[in-house]
């Protein structure tokens, strides 16, 4: 499953346990489920389904006379055992079923359960057109994990029990409904068709799917297994854009994991408004169909084939190797997050994977911050899904890396591969894990699993620097922030290599030659590496060489997940920002040097902007530039607009957005006018633009310039996935003090507005309430709670984020209102921790703010003083 992530402000690492939290174990298994069969009706019009369920068990000990079975709100009307009625009862949570007779060992159980559902709550989505979305079309989906499959079929639904399982389904025949495993009878009813569809291999309940729509099919295959690609009509071209690398992906991934794709064939559902971005269910995948890109769209929008891998990777993560219990989600969740990386290594190089771990780590890290810190692996808490958050996707996806680190390329593979080998069609426990590592390699991790997986928290290096050229002893302080006096056991106790480059000079033009030589690309010169133990709050090491190094390069290869702060010298800095050959640490050494500041630093990010062969770098550079507040960042940033990557682009427009300068203002504007190649470009530029405005807001004329700019995008950029037009909803929410910007807004939070859009200005409501009037204020909040009685999970979600950023008691009331209506255990969870983010603010915030205003005036002026100053100093050493 690939999530959804919400972001709260810094709360000191605030627990992950919330008030009702408990211990989960899985139920006691009064047998072994073998086969659950679906025969089921679908009503579209009425949203309800009726039907049959027969479960086979096979008892694993005598003397059992009840069965309890998850179903929630399921009508259940008949009951029967072995072909003989049996007592039940319901309590809207679960069915307890009476047997016969006591089981016995060895002797199966038939059960047939008759049950109806009527506008399900979850676990079954019917989507239709209605006044207001007139062109939405008919579908109807499955979403089980994680125990939602209970809502539309009776089961035992956790994923300790695996059985195979079949679903016949009566559709009107203009539908095809899609099922796991092999299709193997059609059958016409009048203008009705049954689909019959059978998945032999065992799996949970949580992996049964049902998807149903009016869908154009685009047949691939890969060693002569189907390969199908279910898309609403009109979207072919759009299906091939996205999914069409799949049959190379699973030829990647059988080959990596040592294990060929297990099932018969390989299906991918793209269905409307669904409530993740996708669902691994086994050999059908379902996928949102915002992950469809347009031509335009593909040009810089990786997002889709990072999807696409997660959920294959899941097939075999997740699908063959079943976890036991939710809380070893992470051994599922990391790898398929991980083997996002490995297809970016293994399609577009060791660069690009190496900075597709560094946004994956800083995404973990963002939630540990400012969320909770947590165990990877914990079972105390109130709802499973409270589990899938970016500890499980993006700090496992860097533990797996880190095994790799540890083990090396050939022992991971065969640790991974034993791992799948042994365990396929089974149920694991992160234990397994390990047993299959030191199986295949001899290696016992537990050291590392201790530190990343069972406790919370990472390690946060200083590491400074110094040369003693008397006696040719580099000197390397490293020191744990992460320990204090508080925390003393937070220590972590790792080997890690540093490295000691030098640079290396072109070679000079020979004399006399009429035509010298091209310029020879910038040397990413190897390494002389030492591999130190780190286990103290606080050591130096010493290191001889032969000469000075240029350079120093701390946890070479970045393969820890840490924070690091360098303390070197500006020379050291730049040096290791041009000649690294690793891309995070030449991000590592941008940062450093930005915070050194000065116009020697803004030169260097400078030459690094227009040079450094990687796009992710320059990414990077461009971010740091814009945090030096000198007025020449400006002009070094802005030749940053004609990069011929898309990414830096964007990069170099989010950071013009924060030199809130009329010449910012002016470079960017042509990016809306004239257009660029990619939306996401156009998008940040709206947003920056009105972020600049916003600095001027005394300034009606140029207010009122920058709505009629926005409010043209408004109108005239409707385009993929509202892409560019939810950019100038950002521009808006940044005028908070616009009234006229808050009734844009507004207009777009209505019903009937293209739903990616409308959720845009939703959660925008939330930005531009801080500067408004109090009646003003009073209108966004009464729209908030008009929108907060919604049942659909993306909108809630949208209205908690816009609450979130408020500053008034009225937003935890209708925070409080929502958790304890909603149906969604991550709604709930992400509302409950929005009113704690409000209550900090309410009473602070607003003597907050005039001091944050005043600070700003007087770092302004603080500016100009240094860029003047930098100026001569330049000058003077001409």
């Amino acid at each position: 499953m690939s999530q959804f992530s919400f972001e709260a402000e810094n709360n000191h690492h605030r627990s992950f346990e919330l008030p009702g939290a408990k211990p989960h174990y899985n139920p006691d298994r009064p047998g072994q489920v073998e086969h659950i069969y679906l025969d089921l009706c679908l009503d579209i019009p009425n949203q309800s389904c009726q039907g049959s369920c027969r479960i086979r068990l096979l008892p694993i000990r005598n003397g059992v006379d009840r069965l309890t079975l998850d179903a929630v709100n399921l009508n259940i009307k008949s009951v029967e055992v072995n072909e003989v009625s049996s007592k039940f009862d319901c309590d809207g949570e679960q069915l307890f079923i009476q047997l016969p007779q006591p089981t016995q060992v060895g002797v199966r159980l038939l059960m047939a359960i008759a049950y109806s559902v009527e506008k399900p709550q979850r676990g079954i989505y019917f989507i239709q057109p209605d006044k207001h979305y007139p062109d939405k079309p008919i579908q109807v989906w499955t979403q089980g994990e994680d125990e939602d499959s209970r809502f539309w079929f009776p089961c035992f639904d956790y994923p300790g029990q695996l059985s195979s399982s079949e679903i016949k389904v009566r559709v009107p025949k203009q539908f095809v409904a899609i099922s796991n495993g092999e299709l193997i009878d059609t059958t016409e009813d009048g203008d009705e068709k049954i689909y019959h569809w059978l998945q032999q291999q065992v799996h949970p309940t949580y992996l049964m799917t049902l998807a149903v729509g009016n869908f154009a099919a685009i047949r691939d295959e890969w060693q002569g297994k189907p390969v199908t690609y279910y898309v609403e009509k009109g979207r072919e071209e759009d299906a091939k854009r996205s999914m069409g690398k799949t049959p190379r992906m699973i030829e990647f991934l059988s080959e990596k994991y040592g294990y060929p794709y297990a099932f018969p064939n390989y299906d991918q559902v793209c269905v409307d408004d669904f409530i993740f971005g996708g669902m691994e269910n086994t050999s059908t995948t379902l996928l949102t169909d915002r992950c469809l890109l347009d031509e335009r769209a593909a040009l810089d929008n990786r997002n889709s084939e990072s999807l696409v891998v997660h959920e294959l990777a899941h097939q075999w993560f997740g699908d063959l190797v079943v976890i036991k219990h939710w809380s070893h989600a992470w051994v599922k969740e990391g790898m398929a997050s991980y083997s996002e990386v490995m297809w970016t290594e293994h399609e577009y190089g060791d660069q690009e994977a190496a900075y597709y771990r560094l946004l994956e780590a800083r995404s973990y890290l963002a939630e540990d911050a400012s969320r909770y810190r947590r165990p990877m692996v914990t079972h105390v808490y109130r709802e499973a899904i409270e589990l899938y958050d970016r500890h499980i996707y993006e700090k496992g996806s860097c533990v797996y890396h880190m095994i790799r680190a540890e083990l090396g390329e050939e022992l991971f593979w065969q640790a991974i591969q034993t791992f799948v080998r042994d365990n396929a069609h089974k149920t694991v426990e992160t234990i397994d894990l390990l047993r299959a590592i030191e199986k295949a390699t001899g290696r016992n991790l537990t050291f590392l699993f201790d530190q990343y997986v069972y406790r919370g928290g990472h390690p946060d290096f200083k590491v400074a620097y110094s040369w003693d050229q008397d006696a040719k002893l580099a000197k390397v302080t490293v020191t744990q922030n992460q320990v204090t006096t508080d925390n003393a056991n937070n220590l972590f106790d790792l080997k890690i290599p540093i490295g000691f480059g030098y640079t290396q000079q072109p070679t000079p033009p020979l004399p006399h030659s009429p035509t010298p030589p091209s310029p020879l690309p910038t040397p990413h010169s190897p390494l002389t590496t030492f591999t130190v133990r780190v286990n103290e709050r606080e050591q130096s090491f010493y290191f001889p060489l032969t000469e000075k190094p240029n350079f120093i390069s701390f946890d070479v290869g970045n393969n820890f997940l840490k924070t690091v702060s360098l303390e070197y010298p500006v020379a050291e800095l730049k040096a290791q920002m041009e000649f690294d050959p690793n891309p995070i640490s030449r991000i590592y050494a941008a940062e450093a040097l930005a915070k050194k500041g000065g116009l020697e630093a803004v030169n260097a990010l400078s030459a690094a902007l227009q040079n450094d062969t990687f796009w992710g770098v320059r990414v990077e550079v461009a971010k740091q530039l814009a945090n030096i507040k000198l007025n020449q960042a400006f002009d070094k940033l802005v030749v940053g607009l004609k990069d011929t990557s898309s990414f830096v682009r964007r990069a170099v427009a989010e950071a013009l957005g924060t030199i809130k300068t009329n010449e910012s203002y002016k470079a960017l504007k042509p990016l809306l006018q004239d257009g660029d190649p990619s939306y996401y470009v156009e998008a940040m530029a709206a947003r920056s633009i009105g972020a600049i405005a916003s600095a001027n807001l005394d300034d009606k004329p140029r207010e009122e310039k920058v709505l009629k700019l926005l409010k043209s995008v408004l109108t005239e950029k409707a385009g993929w996935n509202e892409v560019v037009r939810s950019g100038a909803i950002a521009g808006l929410a940044e005028l908070k003090t616009s009234e006229a910007a808050l009734n844009l807004i507004l207009e777009y939070t209505k019903i009937g507005i293209p739903q990616p859009l409308r959720l845009s200005a939703i959660r925008a409501l939330g930005k531009i309430s801080v500067g408004q009037t109090p009646a003003n204020l009073e209108v966004i909040l009464n729209r908030l709670a008009e929108l907060a009685k919604d049942s659909f999970f993306l909108t809630q979600i949208a209205v908690v984020v816009a609450l979130g950023q408020m500053q008034t008691p009225k937003a935890i009331s209708i925070l409080r209102s929502l958790a304890d209506q909603t149906a969604d255990g991550r709604v709930r969870r992400f509302a409950e921790e929005e009113i704690t983010k409000v209550s900090l603010h309410v009473g602070t915030e607003g003597t907050l703010r005039q001091l944050r205003e005043e600070l700003d005036q007087v770092k302004q002026q603080n500016q100009e003083l240094k860029s003047r100053l930098e100026n001569l100093e330049a000058k003077s050493k001409l």
